[in-house]
């Protein structure tokens, strides 16, 4: 028989970062493994001064990015043709299965964003997206 976790509020302090497939750096907040989490995660990333992210998609899941600092240009879409900029204060969403790839626009400062997924697995339908142009 297995036993039924109780539901409960959980309290989650990232002590450190991880890399991820994109090689960005992550602090994770909310997930499965920290919080039990069912359909949600929620975390903190830091592209370096002049940094990227490797192009990718989340498979069948949505993505919601708030930017807290700094300027982004998130390439997307097919060959990553489309271009968005972002800066501190706006959201961004991104759907399921569109490739995009965000490039931090400051040589000196890094980029802060919380991104929060209706999927609690960190990792799992992360997918690297092969740019045929370049």
């Amino acid at each position: 028989m297995q036993e039924k976790i109780k539901p409960t509020v959980v309290r989650v302090r990232p002590e450190k970062q991880i890399e991820t497939k994109q090689q960005i750096p992550y602090f994770v907040g909310i997930s499965k493994e920290t919080a039990n989490a069912q359909g949600i995660s929620m975390n903190l990333i830091s592209i370096p001064p002049g940094g990227t992210a490797k192009p990718h998609y989340h498979k069948d899941f949505e993505t919601a990015i708030y930017i807290l600092e700094g300027k982004v240009d998130t390439r997307f879409g097919e060959e990553l043709k489309e271009s968005l900029l972002t800066e501190k204060g706006d959201f961004l969403f991104i759907p399921p299965g569109v490739p995009h790839q965000p490039f931090n626009l400051s040589e000196t400062e890094p980029a802060l964003a919380i991104v929060s997924r209706n999927d609690p697995n960190e990792q799992e339908n992360v997918v690297l997206y092969e740019n045929k142009e370049g």
